[in-house]
């Protein structure tokens, strides 16, 4: 049957009506059905030995269109809504995107198991279905805001299995209820994403703002994303909720095994656990107590577990490997501190090394320990983070365990990093080099050949100028806030955090207004676009957005500035900007402090889509370099062994900067001016002034003016055209090497070894 068929009898049976005359909302509901029956009779991907990735974050963005091209029909649906007079990206507007993730880990984790399935690997992701994910941010008097993130609707991807299982607590047994996510592969098979909910979760526990009763875990598990834990009550409920989440998986895991007939010993022949970060660490303990309660012995259990079990670091921040009191397992998780006190004895009779223990001294228990010595292997997420883990923050445990420490770089899909939210460029690509790319991500190097081709660079200019329009287009009308196309669009879209520096950015952002109001006009109007969410108890992040929005609102009340300087923040940052900010990009924002950033993958996603790096040499900026050369990214800052010496030493200061350099101090003090303290909040803008003179953990004033000196040598060059168009292409030839695909072949090669379809 005809694409054009299909959808009319999938419209008339449910709206009683044709096509042409379907509201863009009918059409979405009659396209999930269809594509969702399309799904149910693709091939299930199958094999004897499974991958369970568990994570507590998969922000799996809008799935219409990704699985549209995952089956090979977007172009075909694409065209039959066109001959109804009917627009596909409209359509796709009407989808709302799944709250289930927040930053990189959880984008990750999506691309993983887009990966997964496109290379026919057996593989299900494992989580929780959070009923109004992280939450809803809004900006009301130039400060972040928050309410309920509000997602989840009676017709959606969703699909309940009927599968539960019981989950114990002090309080008393509570009920998690399975529901599923097919996740397409891309002209593959599917595999899926396992969500549990709580039986008894209860939206009518918030009341105001994100606020609601912590200590009610019998109705409050699964409301949230990373719960405030700024109380003990917050704290414990993380807990809760990781248990939760864990001894759910542990028992899908055993459950499906034992189905299949297998024995319970033979656990690590028929199934790998991916740890992703620490949150789901607490499954060690959990499948060792749910295998001696099934009859093995506890060496039994401790075995096959370990032979089973692999752990992704993905923080070189010492605050983000989790560490939990004692007590606080005891309340909440008591059935499990037994099995946790006999794995650290049995370490601590090995080893007498007070770092290598699992409760420590102060009864803090290290779950990344636990996941280290009860794992059969470690990575890191970029070449330089690894070598951090390696040598520095985990050597104790790399020098124990050299066998178990690998590097895995991390990657992104193409299908939606690309071919969904730049189609134009994709298939620019296509008519230069032929498809496939597409399969093969290291094909886009093809394009080198064309590095001088006038007309090649042209278009590559024609396309992001198109972007750029459609951003500005969408900004207007989603916000009401006009922006120059003809600008530089300069963008940092990430989680805000200390150390990524948005507050580095900032000050670049006073010295260029001050500089406008000394007479120095840039030659082109400069756009500086932000997305983020602050943690909602994370007072210094959301001191930084405070400063961001009241010098937008500075900026654009100037007469004098604004036509060349433009400040723009979006609200509620989330998969849905990011797929409009990042094909319109000129120059991407990378400027962590060296040594803090395991890797990142907006950095990939910005250079795949032809922005040009401005960076530090952290994360995964330090291959990009490499690929790309220096002249094709924008690099300044203190190396990351100068800056692990500084903290090492205790030597860095930031009165020496602030106090000893009238133009940092200068900036600086912009921050209290009178002009700023008549629009902001004082009380916010003097804590942020207090912590960057005082304190500046992450060193925005170690490497700000050298930021600002290559920032301006970058819209400097940007006006040779042709000459940035080159970088532009050098940029997206050399992202191949940043395919999820090859990240997750490396998985399987080297950690995984399951069998491919």
């Amino acid at each position: 049957m005809r694409m054009r068929d299909e959808l009319e009898q999938k419209v008339g049976l449910r709206f009683s009506k044709g096509l042409m005359v379907a509201t863009d909302k009918e059409i979405y509901l009659a396209l999930l059905e269809l594509t969702q029956e399309k799904l149910e009779a693709a091939r299930q991907i199958q094999g004897e030995k499974k991958l369970y990735y568990i994570s507590a974050e998969f922000l799996v963005g809008k799935l219409l269109s990704n699985n549209l091209i995952n089956l090979g029909i977007y172009d075909q649906v694409k065209e039959a809504l066109a001959e109804a007079g009917k627009d596909l990206a409209k359509v796709e507007e009407q989808e709302t995107e799944p709250s289930l993730g927040n930053g990189g880990l959880g984008r990750l984790a999506a691309c993983y198991l887009d990966s997964t399935a496109t290379l026919g690997l057996p593989g299900d992701g494992v989580g929780l279905l959070y009923h109004f994910g992280l939450f809803h941010q809004y900006f009301q008097d130039h400060k972040q805001q928050e309410r309920p993130d509000v997602w989840l609707s009676p017709k959606s991807w969703l699909k309940k299995t009927g599968v539960t299982f019981k989950v114990p607590f002090p309080q008393g047994e509570v009920t998690s209820v399975l529901y599923d996510l097919y996740v397409s592969g891309y002209e593959s098979g599917v595999n899926r994403l396992h969500l549990f909910d709580l039986e008894t979760v209860d939206e009518n526990l918030v009341k105001q703002g994100i606020d609601f009763d912590k200590t009610d875990i019998a109705h409050n598990l699964t409301l949230f994303l990373y719960p405030d834990d700024s109380d003990r009550a917050g704290r414990l409920l993380r807990v809760y909720q990781q248990y939760f989440m864990v001894s759910s998986a542990a028992q899908l895991i055993l459950k499906e095994l034992e189905e299949k007939g297998r024995s319970l010993k033979d656990l690590p022949k028929y199934a790998v656990i991916q740890i992703n970060d620490t949150h789901p660490s607490m499954v060690i303990p959990e499948l060792i107590r749910l295998l001696t309660a099934k009859g093995l012995s506890m060496d039994e259990a401790i075995d096959a577990v370990t032979i089973t079990c692999a752990y992704t670091n993905h923080t070189i921040l010492a605050e983000a490997l989790e560490k939990w009191p004692l007590d606080y397992l005891e309340e909440a998780v008591p059935q499990l501190v037994p099995i946790i006190r006999e794995l650290d004895k049995r370490v601590k009779a090995k080893y007498q090394d007070e770092n290598l223990a699992i409760i420590d001294k102060n009864d803090l228990v290290h779950m990344a320990h636990m996941d280290i010595h009860y794992g059969f292997s470690v990575n890191g997420v970029a070449s330089l983070h690894t070598e951090i883990l390696e040598t520095s923050e985990l050597k104790a445990f790399a020098d124990l365990y050299p066998e178990k420490f690998n590097n895995k770089t991390n990657g992104i899909t193409f299908r939606r990093w690309l071919m969904h939210c730049d189609p134009a460029l994709a298939q620019f690509i296509t008519e230069k080099i032929g498809p496939g790319w597409k399969k093969d991500a290291n094909e886009l190097e093809k394009l080198l050949q064309f590095q001088d081709d006038e007309p090649t660079l042209k278009r590559l200019l024609e396309i992001k100028q198109e972007n750029k329009k459609a951003l500005a287009d969408y900004l207007k009308e989603e916000s009401g806030v006009e922006i120059d196309e003809n600008s530089v669009y300069d963008i940092q879209i990430k989680r805000l955090h200390e150390y990524k520096r948005q507050q580095m950015n900032a000050l670049y952002i006073i010295w260029k207004y001050k500089q406008i109001k000394a007479g120095h006009k840039p030659k082109r109007p400069i756009t500086l676009l932000f997305g983020a969410k602050a943690a909602p108890a994370y007072i210094i992040a959301k001191d930084i957005i405070h400063l961001i929005l009241c010098l937008q609102d500075i900026i654009d009340y100037d007469p004098e500035v604004s036509p060349w300087l433009k400040v723009v923040m979006v609200e509620n940052y989330n998969i849905t900007w990011a797929q409009r900010l990042i094909p319109a990009c000129d120059v991407s924002e990378q400027i962590s402090l060296a040594s803090k950033e395991a890797s990142g993958t907006g950095n990939m996603k910005f250079m795949l889509n032809g922005a040009v790096t401005l960076g530090t040499m952290d994360g995964a900026n330090v291959e990009i370099h490499d690929l790309v050369g220096k002249e094709n990214i924008y690099i300044f800052g203190k190396s990351s062994e100068t800056v692990m010496d500084l903290y090492a030493e205790s030597a860095y200061h930031p009165w020496n900067f602030y106090g000893k350099d009238e133009e940092i101090t200068d900036l600086v003090d912009f921050i209290i001016s009178p002009q700023m303290m008549r629009l902001g909040d004082p009380e916010n803008l003097a804590r942020l002034y207090k912590d960057m003179t005082r304190k500046d953990w992450f060193m925005a004033l170690l490497d700000v003016k050298k930021y600002i000196q290559v920032k301006e040598q970058a819209l400097e060059e940007f006006e040779d055209r042709l000459a940035w168009a080159k970088k532009m292409l050098v940029n997206i030839a050399k992202a191949g090497y940043f395919s999820s695909d090859r990240s997750v072949a490396e998985y399987n090669r080297d950690i995984w070894k399951l069998p491919s379809a």
